[in-house]
């Protein structure tokens, strides 16, 4: 059998080790969470300096997405369910931090919770789906108990009760 060799390379010496591809950033969901915090208190900062409260909502989606990348598999019953109490929590913080009295800094916390509604529901549902994607399946062992308890109700006369 004939072997072939590339030009320059001697016979019997050997390639040199192929380099290992760098791991790439695996969060805890400890840690992802409290990104996504940080992250929305400082969008929610710079969009109170600015004025441009889209902004906020821009870096809120968008690490929605990048923390969902690159969180454990482990971790991602957290991420699932953190984004809307986490920018909640940054909102909260960025109002107390930029509002001159505590009345203003209630109704502006309502306000950005009410004129960011529809960013929330798109971050959290991207991040629902990515996650559901990346291997996550909720344990919904919670409805068998539930079927349970129900086959065990039935209504009789105005209460309800137990067989």
């Amino acid at each position: 059998m004939t072997q072939t060799r590339p030009p320059g390379q001697k016979a019997g010496t050997q390639r040199p080790a192929r380099p290992r591809p760098r791991r790439s950033v695996k969060l805890a969901g400890r840690g992802a969470v409290a990104t996504l915090f940080a992250a929305s208190c400082v969008g929610l900062l710079i969009a109170a300096r600015t004025g441009w409260s889209a902004f906020a909502d821009v870096v809120f989606v968008v690490t929605c997405g990048l923390v969902a990348c690159c969180t454990r598999v482990s971790g991602l019953r957290w991420v699932v369910v953190c984004p809307p109490l986490a920018f909640c929590a940054g909102s909260v913080l960025a109002q107390a931090l930029t509002a001159p009295d505590s009345f203003l800094a209630a109704e502006r916390i309502l306000v950005t919770l009410g004129g960011s509604a529809p960013w929330l529901f798109a971050g959290t549902g991207l991040t629902v789906a990515i996650a559901l994607g990346r291997g996550y399946r909720p344990q919904v062992q919670a409805l068998g108990d539930l079927r349970e308890a129900l086959r065990d109700t039935r209504p009789r006369g105005d209460r309800w009760r137990r067989r």
